[in-house]
């Protein structure tokens, strides 16, 4: 059973043996310094005077309407030269408040807007209570005891812009995509100590974020409690797994799929299935507990190829995973796809889970192609009746538009797809903004052509 808990303030102790002893920067609490400003104050020490920001009249209408983004070209002038996680003030032209954020001076997205409305103090409290919001929000998933993986705040979405924490098991990973946190990130680690009592909290930066090896804010760092010595173990929809929070991609998985690899379950019984894209064989060790009689997992990187194989060894107790006939390669997904078709192999249930294909506006057009070239390449492999799972994490690709690139590469192909189910994200993942919505999938069987009627026949 996972010693993950929730701790009273009363039971908490935190000192400086607590952390890990290379991050200095961690070595005690401090108290949050109030500014001088009416209605918002400094949530952590090291953080300036507040930034009073002023803005557009269109991104002033986005922010009173929630939208958590206010670009730098929307800033018409702000009373200082802000550092990065200072809180800027947004004020309307009557110098009344709109909102509050994290400045971030070199970020496209000058302010990350933490709230708007009406003036809020900024302080541990405040930042108390939204974390124990986002806990709260994901109560049914951890009472569970099936899953001891989730996304505990999802950037935005949970009001934390630029900043996601992920529980696996007993270690919190905290993953930055904004130096903005970096002043605010012991503060928001003690809450995390308070609220969940974690054995370790693991920090992550995006490839955007410099580190800051002084403080020890570097990718991979232990921020609280051991190392962990391998990878992480953890459990999802009662299947076990292993994530390498360190060197992993994102914080260790890609725990916004746990709904669709339940599906993938579902449909697996007797089925040949192959996962294209397979990672670290989330969907394949599902397809294997679902009774798929063998599974095939395509990956270009042979170190998550042997992560699948240890997911699905660790999993061996379970019958229908040790009645399966597991295999991979390791290789470039089209290309691959396209040698297994012209080796006549077919599977009844192909899973194609690529990576985000849209870094920007300018890319949705290839994006599309791609994945209409993936639906080809993959309907070239599927058994008649046969199954196809196809996802797209791409936000900047609405969902019909990728319906459309899917049943379009269908129809050139001379297939009709019938759709199954169409799914979106799971509740840890919420949707809080229109840019927030990225991942959409669909389940489409290969629908089998009409027999013709015999000549002659009355």
């Amino acid at each position: 059973m996972s010693r993950w808990r929730a701790a009273s303030c009363s039971s908490l102790q935190v000192g400086p043996a607590t952390w890990s002893s290379n991050h200095p920067s961690l070595s005690g609490r401090h108290h949050p310094h109030r500014s001088r400003s009416p209605g918002v104050a400094v949530a952590s020490a090291g953080v300036g005077p507040n930034v009073a920001v002023r803005v557009t009249g269109e991104a002033l209408r986005q922010v009173r309407r929630g939208h958590p983004w206010i670009f730098a070209s929307s800033v018409t002038s702000v009373s200082r030269d802000g550092a990065p996680g200072d809180l800027a003030v947004v004020f309307d032209d009557r110098r009344r408040f709109a909102a509050v954020g994290l400045y971030d001076p070199a970020s496209p997205i000058r302010v990350k807007v933490l709230h708007h409305g009406q003036p809020a103090t900024v302080d541990e409290a405040w930042w108390r209570e939204r974390l124990a919001a986002a806990v709260a929000r994901r109560a049914p998933l951890l009472r569970s005891g099936t899953t001891t993986a989730c996304r505990l705040v999802h950037g935005e979405s949970d009001g934390f812009p630029s900043l996601v924490v992920d529980r696996y098991a007993d270690t919190a990973v905290v993953k930055v995509y904004s130096p903005a946190w970096f002043p605010h990130l012991e503060t928001l680690v003690l809450l995390l100590v308070e609220l969940l009592a974690p054995e370790r909290v693991v920090l992550r930066l995006a490839r955007s974020v410099a580190p800051d090896p002084a403080r020890g804010w570097t990718d991979g760092a232990t921020l609280l409690g051991a190392p962990p010595a391998g990878p992480v173990a953890y459990r999802e929809n009662g299947l076990a797994f292993e994530a390498d929070v360190v060197h992993g991609q994102k914080t260790g998985a890609f725990l916004d799929q746990r709904d669709n690899r339940r599906l993938v379950r579902s449909l697996a019984s007797g089925r040949s299935v192959l996962d294209v894209f397979a990672c670290t064989g989330g969907f394949s060790v599902h397809a294997a507990a679902g009774g798929a009689v063998a599974v095939h997992s395509v990956d270009l990187s042979r170190r998550a190829l042997d992560t699948a194989r240890a997911n699905m060894a660790r999993n061996r107790d379970v019958r229908p995973v040790r009645a399966c006939t597991h295999t991979v390669a390791a290789g470039d997904a089209f290309e691959e796809l396209a040698a297994l078709a012209a080796a006549g192999r077919r599977f009844d249930l192909v899973v194609v889970d690529p990576p985000s294909f849209a870094a920007n506006q300018r890319s949705v057009p290839g994006a599309l192609r791609a994945y209409g070239r993936l639906t080809r390449l993959a309907l070239g492999v599927l058994a008649p009746d046969g199954l196809l799972f196809q996802a797209s994490c791409s936000s900047r690709v609405p969902e019909e538009a990728f319906l459309d690139a899917v049943h379009g590469a269908a129809r050139r192909a001379g297939v009709q797809l019938d759709e199954v189910a169409r799914t979106g994200h799971p509740a840890d993942h919420p949707i809080a903004f229109p840019e927030a919505a990225y991942l959409k999938a669909v389940v489409a069987r290969v629908a089998t052509p009409p027999r013709r009627r015999a000549r002659g026949a009355g």
